[in-house]
C-alpha cells in the first residue's frame, strides 16, 4: 500500500489532533491504498473513500436487495440500503461521542453490507453453495471483491482503491478467516507501527462500532418490520422482556401515547436505550483497559465495544423470538425458498451455456475460473433483476 499521497491538509491533519480521541484512528497513521493517487484539496482519505463507495454501482443496488423482506411486499420495509444507511447514521452519532474518526466509521459502514447478494441470506447459501469446491461463496469476502477488482469507475486502477483501514474492517467482519482474500488483513504490520502484538490484533474502535450498530439496528427494524407487514401480532411481543420494558419505558415518558404512534416510538426506544448503553459500557471499558492510543485498542485481548451483560440478555431474547417468529415464518420461508431455487437455476445454466453472459463478463472468462465469474454476475444482481434474468431464460415467450 502507498502512504506517499494521502494526507489531508496540514489543517485537517491538526484538526484531528485537536478534536480526536487519543484512541481514534488518524489519517496520518493510515497505511494508505494500493495504487498511488495525487492528493484531493479538499478531502480527506477517509472521506474519498465514503464518496467512492456511495456513488459505486454496487451500493445504488442495495436499494432493491433484501434485507429480511423480498421488495415486492411492499414499499415501506427496510432493504439493504435502508439498513445501510441507518446503520451509518448510528455508527456515527457513537463516533462522535466517543472522539473517534467519523470520516473513517461512515465508510466503513457504508461499505459493511456492499457484497450481499439478492434474496438476503437465503441467495448468500444459495451461491456458497453452487460454489462448493470453487472457494464458495461469504458476503464479506465479495465486498473485497467488489472494491478491488469488480467495479470500474476509474480510469487509474481497478476498484474504488479504498484505503488499508476500510478494507481491513471488512476483512475482520469476515467468519473465514482462513480465505487468502481476507488473510493478508488479519497481519499486523511489520514493525507494528500501530502496536501490533503477537497476542492478538483487535479491529479499530470504529470498525469495532460498525459492527455493533449492525447488530442493533436490525434486531429493532427486523421487529419494526415484521410488525409492518402483519408476520407477527404486536400483542406477541409482550412475552418478549425487552420489548416489554421498553413499552414500560415509554408510557412513563409519554403518558397519553396513542396506538398511531405506538410502535415508532417502542421501536426508537429500543434503539436509544441500546445506544446509550453501548456508549456507557464502552467508555467503562476504555478507562479498565486504560486506553490511550490505537496501539491499545489493537493489542487489547478483547474487543472494547460492546453493550452490558444485562442488555446482553435482553437482546438475546429478542433475538431468539425473531429468529423463532419471523426469520422462520412460513412466508418468509417461501420467499427464502424462492430465491435460491432462482440462483441455482441461473447458475447452472449460465455455467452450461457461458455465451448467454453479459459481455462484460464473457470477456474475463478469460482470466478466471467460470464458476468465479458466473458467481460475480449473479451476486450483484438485485432481487427483481434476478426475477426477470430468471424469467428471460426459462419463460417460453419472455422477451430478451
Amino acid at each position: 500500500m502507498s502512504a506517499d499521497n494521502l494526507f489531508q491538509p496540514p489543517d485537517a491533519l491538526e484538526r484531528e489532533d485537536a478534536t480526536l480521541a487519543p484512541y481514534a484512528m488518524r489519517t496520518r497513521d493510515s497505511r494508505g491504498r494500493r495504487h498511488p493517487e495525487a492528493p484531493h484539496p479538499y478531502r480527506g482519505l477517509y472521506q474519498r473513500d465514503r464518496d467512492r463507495i456511495v456513488h459505486s454501482t454496487a451500493f445504488r443496488r442495495l436499494m432493491h436487495k433484501t434485507q429480511v423482506l423480498v421488495s415486492q411486499t411492499n414499499d415501506h420495509h427496510r432493504t439493504r440500503l435502508t439498513h445501510t444507511l441507518e446503520v451509518t447514521q448510528i455508527s456515527r452519532t457513537i463516533a462522535r461521542q466517543l472522539g473517534l474518526n467519523e470520516d473513517l466509521t461512515e465508510a466503513i459502514a457504508l461499505l459493511h453490507d456492499l457484497g450481499h447478494p439478492a434474496f438476503g441470506h437465503a441467495g448468500e447459501e444459495a451461491l456458497d453453495e453452487c460454489m462448493a469446491g470453487h472457494q464458495g461463496f461469504e458476503h464479506n469476502r465479495h465486498a473485497l471483491r467488489i472494491v478491488q477488482t469488480l467495479e470500474y469507475r476509474y480510469a487509474g486502477f481497478p476498484g474504488l482503491n479504498l484505503s488499508w483501514e476500510v478494507l481491513e474492517a471488512q476483512a475482520m467482519h469476515s467468519k473465514r478467516r482462513d480465505d487468502p482474500e481476507i488473510k493478508v488483513f488479519l497481519t499486523p504490520p511489520s514493525p507494528p507501527s500501530q502496536g501490533g502484538a503477537p497476542g492478538g490484533w483487535q479491529p479499530l474502535l470504529e470498525a469495532q462500532i460498525v459492527d455493533a450498530a449492525d447488530s442493533l439496528a436490525y434486531n429493532a427494524h427486523d421487529v419494526d418490520d415484521a410488525l409492518s407487514v402483519g408476520l407477527i401480532p404486536i400483542a406477541d411481543l409482550d412475552a418478549v422482556p425487552f420489548w416489554k420494558e421498553a413499552v414500560e419505558r415509554s408510557r412513563a415518558k409519554y403518558p397519553n401515547l396513542g396506538p398511531r404512534q405506538f410502535q415508532a416510538t417502542i421501536i426508537r426506544a429500543l434503539i436509544d436505550w441500546q445506544v446509550t448503553d453501548l456508549l456507557e459500557h464502552t467508555r467503562r471499558n476504555l478507562r479498565e483497559h486504560r486506553v490511550g492510543a490505537v496501539a491499545h485498542v489493537r493489542r487489547c485481548p478483547q474487543g472494547l465495544v460492546g453493550l452490558s451483560p444485562e442488555v446482553v440478555r435482553l437482546k438475546a431474547g429478542l433475538e431468539d423470538f425473531l429468529r423463532e417468529r419471523v426469520y422462520r415464518h412460513y412466508r418468509v420461508m417461501r420467499m427464502a425458498a424462492k430465491g435460491r431455487r432462482i440462483l441455482h437455476a441461473l447458475f447452472h445454466e449460465f455455467l452450461r451455456l457461458p455465451d448467454q453472459l453479459p459481455e462484460r463478463y464473457r470477456e474475463l472468462l478469460t482470466v478466471e475460473a467460470p464458476q468465479r465469474i458466473v458467481c460475480d454476475y449473479l451476486a450483484g444482481m438485485t432481487d427483481r433483476f434476478a426475477q426477470d434474468e430468471f424469467l428471460r431464460l426459462f419463460q417460453p415467450y419472455t422477451l430478451v
